[in-house]
Formats: C-alpha cells, structure tokens, sequence
C-alpha cells in the first residue's frame, strides 16, 4: 500500500477541520438522502447533478456514486473570488452548461455557501431556464457570512469563519487535493 502524502508541512500547517473519514460518511449519507428523494421522481436524463467548477468536483464525483438514481451531470463554471481569499463581489459564468435544463429536475453541487451572493445569482439564472425544479446541494456552509439567505436543501457540514481549503476547496487553486477540509492556522 502506498503511503499517503505528508500534508502538514513547516510553511504550509494546516489544521483539519473535517477529516476524510467524516467527509466520506456524510457524502454517503447525502447520496442516500438524494435517492430517497429523486428515485421515484423522474426517468432517465430528467434529473441534472450541476456541479459548479472548479472547488465542486471531488464532492461532486463521490456524491454522485452514492446516487441510485439515473442523473446526468453537467458542469457550470461561476467565479466572484479569482484567485483571492475574499469575493470580489462581481459574479460571472466563466463556463455555462453544455445542455438545455427546461423541464429537468436539477440538484446543484456546491462546495461551499458563503456569503450567499454566488450562489444566489446562479441559482436565479438557473431558474429562468424553466427547470422543473432546483434544489441546492453544498458541502460546507459558514453561516457566520451570510449576507444573502440561500436555502441549502442537501448541507454536509457547517462550519466556523474561516478560509478552508481541501477536498476541492483552494487558494489560488493550490490544496484542493488535500484529502480533508483544513484551514490554515492564523486565519
């Protein structure tokens, strides 16, 4: 069995905040939760997972492997942050969904509900795409930051105000590897 990497380096201590295993359960969980709901919905390709690029993927990809319900994913890229720590305040689709979502029931994959402004607007642009229905799935919420009231529909885990990365999750697009969701000291 290979090791796993060493990720608590001198100039980079991170502190986990979820661990891997806890992560694992709870995306379990969602998944059976979102089958229970969906199953008996709709047939094939009448339920969209979106998963919002880049910090979803990883949820994303073990989330749906707990789905037993026949889905087809899409991916939408939105950005308010670049490469800083904090949103700009300015949301834009970097990248819009490759097929048409009227009349689809769709479950949108985010990592994280801050503020609530990103994902609020994308929900709202969504929506007048004529969906059948949107609901919103997100790994971790910090409720400490909202500004805008989001319903979240499927959460993993709330969380306290800091800048966490792992699991998808980065600064600069660094750490998203990283297995748990940890923050750096300090912040």
């Amino acid at each position: 069995m290979v090791a796993s990497p060493a990720w608590n380096r001198p100039t980079e201590p991170f502190a986990e905040l979820v661990s891997a295993q806890a992560i694992a359960a709870r995306v379990a969980e969602l998944g059976a939760q979102i089958t229970a709901d969906y199953a008996p919905l709709a047939p094939a390709n009448d339920i969209v997972v979106i998963g919002v690029l880049k910090g979803s993927v990883i949820f994303l990809a073990d989330l749906v492997r707990h789905i037993g319900a026949p889905i087809y994913v899409d991916f939408i890229a939105i950005s308010s942050y670049g490469d800083a720590t904090t949103s700009s305040g300015v949301v834009q689709i970097t990248q819009d969904l490759s097929r048409s979502i009227e009349g689809k029931h769709v479950i949108v994959v985010e990592d994280i509900v801050d503020t609530g402004h990103t994902v609020h607007y994308l929900l709202e642009n969504l929506a007048t795409r004529r969906p059948a229905s949107i609901k919103l799935c997100s790994l971790l919420h910090k409720p400490e930051r909202s500004e805008r009231s989001v319903k979240i529909d499927y959460l993993g885990f709330t969380i306290p105000n800091k800048f966490v990365v792992g699991y998808g999750l980065d600064i600069a697009q660094q750490y998203r590897n990283l297995p748990f969701i940890g923050y750096v000291q300090g912040s």
